[in-house]
């Protein structure tokens, strides 16, 4: 799941592994890419927009919604704490570290190379002897392959993303072997490095109390990591801070320096996103917040230390591919099984009007699950794609061969009136008539109900017009808001009707496929199929994806997948903003240049300390 900007075809060799530049006489690989070659030769300092010699020191000031009661992330149950993620967050140290300025691209950490054979049958790192823990011991081998199997025995996010891994194995000094099912995934050698890496010594001790631990549970004990930071302190839900490591083994690999220069990292925890609105104002609980609503950046920066010059914003162009943000049909709920009712769905959100009288204009529509990129779909399919498609042909929808997909749009009077009707239509062929003012099963005389879940209030100003455009088909639609812990629960089990989902796709998508459609992942719990796919058609599209040959195919490959997926309206798109919008109090030296992959890397910003001490809290 990787890459963002779009190269020549020429370029774009499936897993250009890094180059002669970067390969030794026996195959070692400093870095590997999936997109072209790596920006960076081997032994290089830094990245190139980074200032290298940042200073170190204050204090990074963060919030977070809801609670905690968890730090071990690697699970689904718990809530887990900030600062940590699936991928082991501020912790951890992963084998390889994903570049923040290329995309596909990823430079040695824990693993100082890596190499595999021409059929791509498995892959070798070889571990960085520098490599600590936390309290001074070296990672190994056996911390490397016991992490393997935790992560594919008890995260559905790990053991979809290395289906296709079937062991990890030492194999030599310093080298751990990962051997695939079959050969032909260009993809595997490079995700490998994603892996982050847990101290197998820690999680088989026992904690303080004398009781043993246990990976496969929550746990409120800080871990031991080998990341940049590690947890200072906590008050059980609502604050945690995290601290700078001071002899972090790391500090001087190239993809870390000038990186990570706050000492502290503090997040405090609300209970709703207006309270986190009042408290970035105030100043002193939240230090920059990456803006999401379109009404507040254009009207809402006002307040008295903006109009100081104590707070800035600016807006950072991303060249990536763009999220899908969508409304997301439970397709194991019965009122969305039919693909006519999810399509008559779709007809009636009116994203024009919401741009104007809610987003002051500054959003785009989202037309595909690659927006943005060369891999998005358009027109009709043609060559290649058309020939992939062609072997699913029984299992797709007849349009996805007749009709290039649009979405409805409101441009002029009376298009509600004309989408309603075609809305209504669809409904009926699939069963579904009006009756005494609602609309219900022809055969069951059930009336349909549909709700729509968040865990933010602040939300309902976005749901309301798409629910009230169901109600006039006769929907019985309504809105439930509730906290984030139980919002975590209710989808990690599939409990819902509707909710907002954001799928984040790259320019190298892969194994992270099955994990948003696959029939494998639809009745797995804590999975990111949300929608619920099990559809033979998709599948098999997945699998053209993983094995695709080349950079031609699996451009292709992914087209049909995400041409299928639209066309089966799973999800009714929303919109993106093609720029990261940063609100910041004028604590901060940010270097000049940021990476255009990512947009922006706060963490090559530092804290001026006597800027800090100027900006007291606001009244």
């Amino acid at each position: 799941m990787r890459g963002r900007i779009s190269l020549t075809l020429a370029a774009c060799l499936a897993i250009a592994p890094a180059g002669a530049a970067l390969a030794d006489q026996d195959g070692w690989h400093s870095a590997t890419s999936l997109i072209g070659e790596p920006k960076y030769p081997e032994g290089f300092r830094h990245y190139d927009y980074v200032n290298p010699d940042a200073p170190k020191g204050g204090t990074l000031n963060q919030v977070a919604v809801g609670t905690f009661d968890s730090f071990n992330p690697f699970i689904v149950r718990g809530a887990v704490a900030a600062g940590l993620g699936p991928t082991g967050g501020y912790l951890y140290d992963s084998l390889m570290d994903q570049s923040t300025d290329q995309p596909g691209t990823s430079y040695g950490l824990i693993a100082e190379a890596v190499r595999h054979p021409a059929d791509f049958s498995s892959a070798t790192i070889r571990l960085n002897p520098a490599a600590r823990w936390h309290d001074g011991q070296p990672i190994t081998p056996d911390d490397v392959v016991w992490t393997f199997d935790v992560l594919k025995g008890s995260s559905p996010f790990w053991k979809q993303y290395y289906n296709h891994v079937e062991k990890a194995e030492r194999t030599g000094d310093g080298e751990v072997t990962f051997t695939f099912d079959q050969a032909g995934n260009r993809e595997l050698p490079n995700i490998i490095g994603d892996m982050p890496v847990l101290p197998k010594h820690w999680w088989e001790g026992t904690s303080p109390n004398g009781r043993k631990r246990d990976i496969t549970q929550p746990i409120l004990e800080p871990p031991l990591g080998s990341g940049p930071y590690r947890i200072a302190s906590f008050e059980g839900g609502r604050t945690i801070v995290w601290e700078r490591v001071p002899d972090y083994w790391g500090a001087e690999q190239p993809t870390r320096r000038g990186r990570y220069n706050y000492d502290r990292i503090r997040f405090t925890y609300f209970r709703s996103a207006d309270a986190i609105w009042e408290a970035f104002k105030k100043g002193g609980l939240y230090d920059f917040r990456v803006e999401n609503r379109a009404q507040r950046w254009a009207q809402g920066y006002d307040f008295p230390a903006f109009q100081r010059g104590q707070v800035k914003k600016q807006a950072f162009t991303q060249e990536s591919v763009q999220p899908m943000q969508a409304f997301v049909m439970n397709t194991r709920r019965e009122q969305f099984r039919d693909p006519k009712v999810r399509r008559a769905l779709s007809l009636v959100f009116d994203f024009e009007s919401m741009n104007r009288t809610l987003f002051y204009g500054l959003y785009k529509r989202t037309n595909s699950y690659f927006e943005g990129s060369e891999l998005a779909s358009s027109g009709l399919p043609e060559g290649r794609e058309l020939e992939i498609l062609e072997s699913v042909r029984d299992l797709v929808p007849p349009e996805v061969f007749t009709e290039p997909f649009t979405l409805p749009v409101y441009e002029k009077p009376g298009d509600d009136r004309k989408y309603l009707r075609e809305a209504a239509r669809l409904l009926q062929e699939a069963g579904w008539v009006p009756r005494g003012g609602r609309l219900v099963n022809e055969q069951t005389g059930q009336a349909m109900a549909i709700q729509f879940l968040g865990n933010d209030p602040t939300s309902e100003r976005v749901m309301l017009p798409f629910v009230n455009a169901l109600r006039r088909l006769g929907i019985d639609a309504g809105i439930r808001i509730v906290d984030s812990a139980q919002y975590q629960a209710m989808t990690d089990n599939f409990d819902y009707d509707v909710i907002t989902d954001i799928f984040a796709q790259s320019l190298s998508p892969g194994n992270e496929q099955r994990d948003f459609w696959s029939s494998q992942a639809a009745d797995q719990p804590g999975s990111r199929n949300s929608a619920g796919i099990k559809d033979e058609a998709v599948d098999k599209l997945i699998d053209r994806v993983i094995f695709a040959k080349d950079r031609d195919e699996l451009v292709a490959a992914t087209r049909a997948l995400d041409r299928v997926l639209l066309w089966n309206f799973y999800a009714v798109p929303q919109w993106h903003n093609p720029e990261v919008w940063i609100a910041y109090w004028t604590k901060f030296g940010i270097p000049e240049k940021q990476p255009a992959y990512a947009g922006v890397d706060t963490f090559s910003w530092w804290i001026e300390t006597d800027r800090e001490r100027t900006l007291e809290p606001q009244q």
